[in-house]
């Protein structure tokens, strides 16, 4: 990563611009084109350097439940079912615990019928039953913003 990469990380953690052209809203102000703003940002996905794109809403003033769930999966199936798991869009994200339940995810859904069918759904694809572990009760969020900074700067920081 460049300082231009480190610029719009700055930039786009909090402050992605909803306008008809962010990209070039972005690039305004690292000082690159409207393109190479985009095709760093691309770059930057492709390599996992960013995770994800995307607004974030709250959930509860939406009236959308959320859950934290669990599964017990064998270790040599633990990428397969993660990976399953990924493909609905009501699971914000999943990861592995070193716990007998080893796949932990964040569900987010309009109903608690929409939560219980995707549970089924997953049960019946992987014969594995996940566990609705803790129903959110109270919504704590946490902002975290990194501060990318300059490399001949960050011995002074």
């Amino acid at each position: 990563m460049d300082q231009h990469d480190r610029d719009i990380l700055n930039i786009i953690q909090t402050g992605f611009p909803v306008e008809a052209s962010p990209y070039a809203a972005i690039g305004e102000k690292v000082g690159i084109s409207e393109q190479e703003t985009y095709d760093r940002v691309m770059k930057m996905k492709e390599n996992n350097v960013i995770r994800r794109i995307g607004a974030t809403f709250d959930s509860r003033k939406l009236h959308f439940t959320s859950t934290l769930c669990s599964a017990k999966v064998p270790a040599e199936r633990l990428e397969e079912v993660a990976a399953l798991v990924s493909e609905y869009p009501e699971v914000t994200h999943n990861y592995e615990r070193n716990h007998k339940y080893n796949l932990w995810f964040t569900l987010i859904a309009e109903s608690e019928e929409r939560i219980r069918q995707i549970l089924g759904e997953i049960e019946g694809k992987t014969g594995i039953p996940p566990i609705r572990n803790m129903p959110a009760k109270i919504m704590f969020k946490i902002k975290v913003d990194f501060k990318f900074k300059d490399k001949k700067n960050e011995s002074r920081n």
